[in-house]
């Protein structure tokens, strides 16, 4: 991929919000005549892949595989992402079983795949530092 960051200035024309929306569509106007919701506020998966890409292209790996996680959860409603958060706190899942079902319903539920690697991987860590006791 020959695209540079920030993809906002060097291919606006391609970018998306969530709903769809094309970048050159969120303008003051249009928020003050009140047709941008909140969708057309959030990012969209093809930008975050393409952020992901960008990062790989430039030797970082990591942070392109948070760019590929996110884009994951685009789809994901927030409250699912809050309870998955609280969830993979130390000491909040009482058993490497209650994360290894959050991570097979992300994986059914909405294909994010990727969060379901992440969660998985963090019942195996958890497990394997008894983190299941509750701390807190």
């Amino acid at each position: 991929m020959t695209a540079t960051y920030p993809l906002s200035e060097t291919a606006p024309e391609t970018l998306r919000a969530r709903s769809g929306k094309p970048l050159s569509g969120i303008t003051l106007q249009a928020v003050l005549a009140g047709e941008i919701g909140m969708d057309d506020l959030a990012i969209d998966a093809t930008t975050l892949q393409r952020q992901a890409q960008i990062a790989r292209d430039a030797g970082r790996a990591t942070l392109a595989r948070n760019f590929d996680r996110a884009a994951d959860l685009v789809a994901v409603p927030d409250a699912e992402i809050m309870r998955a958060y609280e969830m993979l706190r130390p000491g909040r899942a009482k058993s490497r079983a209650e994360l290894d079902a959050l991570a097979a319903e992300f994986r059914s539920r909405w294909g994010a795949d990727r969060i379901a690697d992440f969660i998985a991987e963090a019942a195996e860590v958890y497990d394997r530092r008894g983190l299941f006791t509750f701390r807190y």
